[in-house]
C-alpha cells in the first residue's frame, strides 16, 4: 500500500527549512538537520519534496508570484484616481489639499501591503540576497529587481506623458530609487525578529517619494508652507522693528565730537 504524505508535517518541514536556510544559507543548509529542527524523518522529507533546493524554489515561487500582480493593481488604482481627480499638482503638495491627501492614502496603502508581503518573506529575502551563492538561485533577485525596475520605468515614463510627475527625471533612474529602497529594506527585515511599524515606513517611505517626483510648479514654487506663514506672522507681532540705521544713538562718539566742535566754535 502506498504511503500519504501528511500536509501538517509538509508545514512543518518548510518551517524547519525556513530557519535552516537563514541560519546557514542554501548550500550550508542539509536534509538531516531540517528533519531533525522539526522531528521528521529523511523519509518524510522526500514524500513531499526531491531536494532542498525544491524545497526553496517553492518559497521563492510565493515570494514572487504575487509582485507582478502587485504592481498591476497599484497601477490601475492610480489610473482610476487620475480619472476621477486629476492630476496633481506642485500647488496640492505644498497646501496638502484633499486630493493630494487621498493619493497619499492610495499609495501608502500599496506600499504596505508590499511591505507585509516582504516581511512575511523577509528569510527568502535575505537568503536570496545574501545566501545563495553558488547554487541556481544566484541571479534570482536581481533578475526580479531588473524586472521591477523596468515595470516601474514604463509605468513612471506614463505619468510622465500625463504631467503628473516631473519629467526632468529619467524613469530608470526613478526606478532604480524605488527598487533599490526596497531591496535594501528587505535586507534589514532578513536580520530583524520583532516587526517593525510597517504603516510608519509606507507613509514615510511615500511622502518622500511623492513629494520628490511631484512635477514642479512655477506660480506657487516660492510659496512658504502654511507653518511657515503662521510663524513669520507671530515673529513679526513680537519682534519690534530695527531702528533706522541713520538715527545715531545719542551715546555714540560721533554724537559726543559734534557737540563738541558746536560749543567750541561759539
Amino acid at each position: 500500500m502506498p504511503r500519504h504524505a501528511d500536509p501538517n508535517a509538509k508545514e512543518a518541514l518548510v518551517a524547519a527549512a525556513r530557519g535552516e536556510f537563514a541560519r546557514r544559507g542554501l548550500r550550508g543548509a542539509r536534509v538531516e538537520d531540517i528533519t531533525a529542527a522539526c522531528g521528521l524523518s529523511k523519509g518524510a522529507f522526500y514524500l513531499h519534496y526531491d531536494s532542498k533546493e525544491s524545497l526553496f524554489a517553492e518559497l521563492v515561487q510565493g515570494f514572487f508570484a504575487p509582485l507582478s500582480q502587485k504592481g498591476e493593481d497599484r497601477r490601475c488604482r492610480m489610473t482610476e484616481f487620475l480619472r476621477k481627480n486629476g492630476a496633481i499638482t506642485r500647488r496640492d503638495v505644498q497646501l496638502r489639499t484633499p486630493r493630494y491627501r487621498e493619493l497619499i492614502a492610495l499609495e501608502t496603502a500599496g506600499d504596505l501591503e508590499l511591505l507585509r508581503h516582504m516581511w512575511a518573506y523577509r528569510d527568502v529575502v535575505g537568503v536570496l540576497i545574501r545566501g545563495c551563492q553558488g547554487t541556481k538561485f544566484e541571479g534570482a533577485i536581481w533578475e526580479l529587481t531588473d524586472r521591477e525596475v523596468s515595470r516601474i520605468k514604463e509605468s513612471f515614463t506614463h505619468f510622465q506623458d500625463l504631467h503628473v510627475c516631473r519629467r526632468d527625471v529619467p524613469g530608470e533612474v526613478f526606478g532604480s530609487l524605488i527598487v533599490g529602497t526596497f531591496v535594501l529594506l528587505g535586507v534589514r527585515m532578513s536580520g530583524l525578529t520583532e516587526q517593525p511599524d510597517l504603516e510608519e515606513w509606507a507613509r514615510s517611505l511615500h511622502t518622500l517619494i511623492r513629494e520628490g517626483s511631484a512635477p514642479p510648479g512655477h506660480e506657487h514654487a516660492h510659496a512658504p508652507a502654511p507653518r511657515q506663514k503662521a510663524a513669520s506672522a507671530v515673529r513679526s507681532k513680537e519682534v519690534p522693528p530695527p531702528a533706522a540705521k541713520h538715527a545715531p544713538s545719542p551715546r555714540s562718539p560721533k554724537t559726543k565730537s559734534t557737540t563738541r566742535r558746536i560749543r567750541s566754535a561759539s
